[in-house]
């Protein structure tokens, strides 16, 4: 088994067998709330103006996102994990738009399993990933996919870990750098009435949930599906 965490949404890494994209703060901390609130499925969307357009041939589906991580006028939905676990969503679908981490996570299509998480979710992910795939000698990359955020990257050092049963980082160190991470420092500030603290709370709660986040490759247009743990 060979893993390597990168940092970054460009691609710059070798092709793998199992890719893990992570997006602590917000993106897949979003997704995962999304899925615990019944919605079945997440397109992944580059621009704004590709989901404008999902939207327009699909009037059914909720747009989230955000563009720097500001809203995006439109959407239903702006990239808070906090919003949007009020919501109730059985049975939607939602297309998602994101700076890092769907981006990063398009660059990796060519993975021939690919996972998306954040923090709330990660040890979940690495323990499924540990089940169902580490029969056999297995390339993993592990991309953080801030380009500089600290939060990313703990939580790849912390999956890494799994993956190789050691223990050189605990999940409340781990929380410690998501918040003293400077991506986490605009959430705590009062003046900045466009991020909230209440996302990052969020972001740093480990969540004992019974799926997974895997991205369908082979869809016409990128989807992350919930696949149930056993």
């Amino acid at each position: 088994m060979k893993i390597q965490i990168y940092q970054g949404r460009n691609r710059i890494w070798e092709k793998a067998d199992i890719t893990i994209v992570i997006d602590v703060i917000r993106a897949f901390t979003v997704a995962h709330y999304a899925f615990m609130r019944g919605a079945s499925r997440i397109f992944l969307v580059e621009t704004v103006e590709q989901a404008f357009k999902m939207k327009k041939n699909n009037p059914g589906y909720l747009l989230a996102g955000e563009v720097n991580g500001n809203p995006v006028e439109g959407f239903e939905f702006d990239n808070s994990p906090f919003h949007i676990a009020q919501k109730q969503l059985t049975g939607e679908t939602i297309v998602q738009r994101t700076t890092n981490g769907v981006r990063a996570t398009l660059n990796c299509l060519d993975s021939d399993h690919l996972y998306v998480t954040g923090f709330s979710n990660a040890r979940n992910t690495a323990e499924f990933i540990k089940k169902a795939h580490m029969e056999e000698e297995r390339k993993i990359n592990i991309v953080a996919s801030h380009p500089s955020g600290d939060d990313d990257y703990a939580c790849a050092e912390y999956i890494k870990q799994i993956l190789e049963d050691t223990k050189q980082i605990s999940p409340q160190e781990v929380e410690t750098r998501i918040l003293h991470s400077h991506v986490a420092k605009k959430f705590f500030d009062a003046k900045n009435t466009g991020f909230i603290r209440e996302d990052v709370m969020c972001c740093v709660k480990e969540l004992d949930t019974d799926f997974v986040m895997k991205v369908n490759v082979i869809s016409e247009i990128p989807m992350i599906e919930r696949v149930q743990v056993c």
